[in-house]
């Protein structure tokens, strides 16, 4: 019986080890916030297929991108690397907002992901994954040499260059558009198309929608659908509505095909947002903030996985995770090997999936840094605007410890210490009622900082050369 019981095993694991490398399905949201979905508890919007998905699979209730905006997000989870590493700070390197009112010369960085990069996607390809970039790259002109076989729609734009209606101009994919395509159904199209051609071959598909940026501009089917709908206490947005739902409905078909061709059990599905939701549409609450800012509703944002027989149906974890864990959880996820040469700053995920405890994540530090400055969008959500009407983000560093994160502001050096267990919407600061605390995070992240060599603005303003 024991002779039984160790060959069944062993040809089990045999079985395992033989076993095809899974397929992987990652579908990036643009500016879609922590609560703009079904599963994450939006009263207004409508997600049934990611809710399903939510339930066959690990949400992630403590998921932050690496940064607050677009370009340093997609760098970081491209990169595996914080932003003093590849140095995107912003979406391009210009002083944003009035120059009478920045007190700081800015960092600009640079605009482009350095080619001596390594990028997950070129692990993949190394490990014989076929791959492809389809909707917004924003990190260069082209996505192509960075790691993907196939490329639709991915340019430097940080936006549809035409909306989200033909003509789309020079994009790559895009140029032969029928009059009336909505473009999110577009890329899931093509995402589809691409599955069905490598369906014999482990495939990788980074679907990065540019929806629910702007310009805000409806599924036009769905429009009346929402303007008749009851409005919710947390979402009213019925443009808003109608590109969520798109981009779920796009979700729907991607999974019906997998299933079509008999490879959902052998794919990963990945859904993740660049940050937060965009403030003049939508709402985070009970998370203060939105996209730009690096309060909570500016980086915490939806993120589930999907691993048929690895991750438990249902679960969820409340261990703090980033955009920069992605790389290597992908690598691990496709037995791809890490880069030799190449520092990584985050952990893989795996032993999360797998329902493993893990002390190393659930106890270190997670760091944002922007020495830069985000103009105001004006008049949005949870009042932010009235205490800087100027500016969404100012130069600052933050980081995030166990339940603590400790905002440090290089403009006057002022700290701002929340306790999220306590007070998830950061409105009572503790910095000077829990100075020990402070003193230890500043610490923290200053060691970080020089470390990591991150550049701190110091030189004012009115030093600043005049303009040639």
């Amino acid at each position: 019986m024991l002779q039984k019981i160790l060959l069944f095993t062993l040809l089990c694991l045999t079985q395992l080890q033989a076993a095809p490398q899974p397929n992987i399905l990652f579908i990036y949201a643009d500016d879609l916030g922590w609560r703009d979905t079904s599963f994450m508890g939006s009263d207004f919007y409508e997600t049934p297929h990611l809710d399903q998905l939510a339930d066959q699979g690990m949400v992630f209730t403590d998921a932050y991108s690496a940064a607050a905006n677009c370009a340093p997000a997609r760098a970081a989870l491209l990169s595996g690397q914080y932003s003093p590493r590849h140095e995107i700070y912003n979406v391009g390197t210009r002083p944003r907002g009035q120059a009478k009112d920045r007190k700081l010369k800015h960092i600009p960085g640079v605009d482009t992901l350095r080619p001596d990069i390594t990028t997950w996607a070129q692990q993949l390809q190394k490990a014989g994954y076929q791959t492809a970039s389809i909707g917004k790259w924003h990190l260069s002109k082209d996505p192509i040499p960075y790691g993907f076989h196939h490329n639709i729609a991915g340019t430097h734009s940080g936006s549809p260059p035409k909306g989200y209606y033909p003509p789309h101009g020079k994009v790559p994919g895009l140029k032969n558009s029928p009059p009336g395509e909505y473009l999110t159904d577009r890329l899931n199209t093509e995402a589809i198309q691409f599955i069905k051609k490598n369906r014999d071959q482990p495939w990788m598909v980074y679907l990065t929608h540019f929806a629910v940026h702007t310009p805000l501009q409806p599924k036009k089917e769905l429009l009346k659908k929402y303007q008749q709908k009851k409005k919710g206490k947390l979402h009213q947005n019925a443009i808003m509505a109608t590109m969520i739902q798109a981009v779920d409905d796009g979700v729907g078909r991607l999974i019906q095909t997998l299933k079509d061709l008999k490879i959902e059990e052998q794919t990963v599905v990945i859904f993740y947002s660049d940050n937060g939701g965009y403030g003049p549409a939508t709402d985070m609450a009970p998370l203060k903030g939105y996209k730009g800012t690096y309060y909570e509703g500016g980086i915490r944002v939806p993120l589930l996985i999907k691993w048929p027989g690895v991750v438990k149906a249902g679960s969820r974890s409340s261990i703090p995770v980033t955009g920069v864990d992605i790389y290597p959880t992908l690598c691990e996820i496709a037995a791809a090997q890490l880069p030799e040469q190449q520092i990584l700053d985050g952990l893989s995920l795996v032993p999360l999936l797998q329902g493993k405890p893990h002390e190393t994540l659930q106890n270190r530090p997670l760091f944002w840094h922007f020495p830069a400055y985000l103009q105001s969008y004006g008049g949005a959500n949870n009042n932010l605007e009235q205490r800087d009407p100027l500016f969404r983000s100012r130069p600052c560093s933050i980081v995030r410890l166990g339940n603590w994160k400790l905002h440090e502001y290089f403009e006057d050096g002022g700290l701002e210490l929340y306790n999220l267990k306590d007070d998830i919407g950061e409105s009572n600061n503790l910095a000077q009622k829990k100075p020990v605390k402070s003193k230890q995070l500043h610490q923290l992240l200053k060691d970080w900082r020089k470390k990591i060599k991150a550049p701190v603005p110091t030189k004012k303003a009115a030093e600043n050369p005049p303009s040639q």
